[in-house]
């Protein structure tokens, strides 16, 4: 659906623009004088401007998101409505999306919003884990990351690293009524909470199975980046399809400007999709 507003926006912007050139340069200095102006060339000339600054907001500065499900609790709830930095990853065009300019690349930690490798008209939201080149393992809920080997710089190459989850105290985040558990997590200098559900055991026979790897492991190929949810038991992400490739990255998620408390008990009368409150604490930079 976002693929479709972002095709339609540029085709109406263009039209709009079309004729509002054309009636401040070349129709209107002819037209005689106390001659009624056609209503298409008024509502061009009214509208252009609006979306002109519309599309270059959207397509090439920030676009807001809203977080439809729990894959990135505790840092996104749903509810949450994020404006994503588009020009984070590289300038595209608004219409087949091809990099016009290369402007910086997905960090370590960093939150991505990227088209779904497996269905792009989805957008998904993760967190970078691992870029190219990286070995990474999860294993036993436990997640180990060895840094890309540069053999050029002839150095003795990064070890595996086991990135360093401590439990935090008390029980604030649940699926349906199972508590779980909560982990402040440091991969590599990015410090955020993490989420593991005691209840669900390593889903290995669902992982995605790279060639030449152990069924829990994988290496990341040029050009693309291996993504996960930080609730980890509740996050359909690369572990399960695959990589991320460079071409599909949207932007890097910044910041919450509305935050909906969605919860609502089911004897209510009111549609699920009301929202019950706002969240004014949850405002702010993301993490």
């Amino acid at each position: 659906m976002a693929n479709y507003f972002s095709i339609i926006l540029t085709l109406v912007t263009l039209a709009t623009g079309v004729i509002w050139a054309l009636e401040k340069w070349l129709w209107a200095p002819k037209r005689e004088a106390g001659m009624a102006q056609p209503w298409v060339n008024e509502f061009s000339q009214s509208v252009f401007p609006v979306l002109f600054v519309v599309l270059v907001l959207r397509s090439f500065l920030y676009e807001p998101f809203r977080i439809p499900s729990g894959s990135m609790m505790p840092t996104l709830l749903e509810g949450d409505f994020i404006l994503v930095e588009k020009y984070a990853y590289g300038i595209k065009d608004p219409l087949v999306q091809s990099k016009l300019i290369d402007t910086g690349s997905p960090q370590r930690g960093d939150i991505a919003v990227f088209k779904y490798p497996l269905d792009p008209s989805v957008d998904y939201i993760k967190r970078i884990i691992g870029l190219p080149g990286d070995r990474i393992i999860y294993r036993n809920k436990t997640l180990y990351v060895q840094p890309a080997c540069d053999q050029q710089a002839q150095q003795e190459c990064p070890k595996m690293q086991v990135i360093a989850s401590q439990p935090t105290e008390g029980k604030q985040y649940f699926t349906g009524a199972s508590a779980l558990d909560t982990y402040q997590e440091q991969l590599f200098g990015v410090s955020h909470k993490i989420l593991k559900d005691p209840r669900v055991a390593p889903r290995i026979p669902y992982y995605f199975n790279q060639p030449g790897t152990q069924q829990d492991e994988w290496i990341v190929p040029e050009g693309h980046y291996f993504a996960m949810g930080d609730n980890r038991d509740n996050s359909v992400d690369s572990r399960y399809w695959g990589f991320v490739p460079d071409e599909n990255l949207v932007g890097q998620a910044v910041f919450i400007w509305m935050s909906f408390d969605m919860d609502r008990d089911a004897s209510s009368w009111l549609p699920q999709w009301v929202p019950t409150g706002i969240r004014w604490s949850r405002l702010g930079g993301v993490q």
